[in-house]
């Protein structure tokens, strides 16, 4: 049974450019900074504890009633509108070990420590929801498994539709 808000890549039109981007490796910090000429900030919206919910417990193999941490934000560019709607999820027991320096980041990206030093390992789902293409990354990084989750908006697609044809 599909999920209403979800649908596969295959069902749906995805530009060429966009689709870049939802398949790049690396730091998406490091990539959107290095598009917008130096310019980026996070803005976080809400970070709240939650329970992982069944997808999310399957995909990081945990068990679905383990609780998380969840951080919500906005990231930009060199625009007023923000470019993707990024959702990071850490179960306690990442806190407990490593990742716990995540919880306490504040305005900083992600990808500044997710990166520094370390290539971490990575797997990918695409999807779309409905603020837009979506990926999901689930990461192992020193031994903690989280998900980190990027929604491309609008504004997003329509600045590298008009500088990337330039």
């Amino acid at each position: 049974m599909r999920n209403k808000q979800a649908c596969n890549v295959q069902n749906a039109q995805l530009s060429p450019e966009l689709k870049t981007w939802l398949y790049a490796s690396g730091s998406l910090t490091q990539q959107l900074t290095d598009l917008a000429d130096g310019e980026f900030r996070v803005k976080p919206i809400k970070e709240h504890f939650k329970r992982l919910n069944f997808s999310d417990a399957q995909w990081m193999q945990m068990p679905h009633w383990h609780t998380s941490w969840v951080r919500e934000s906005y990231l930009y560019g060199s625009e007023a509108q923000p470019w993707v709607k990024a959702k990071s999820i850490f179960p306690i027991l990442s806190l407990q070990a490593k990742a716990r320096i995540f919880q306490h980041i504040g305005k900083k990206p992600i990808g500044w420590f997710l990166f520094q030093r370390t290539n971490p390992q990575c797997q990918r789902r695409v999807i779309l929801l409905e603020d837009g293409w979506t990926r999901q990354s689930c990461y192992t990084w020193h031994g903690c498994k989280f998900i980190v989750q990027e929604t491309f908006l609008s504004a997003f697609e329509q600045f590298i539709q008009q500088n990337l044809s330039e």
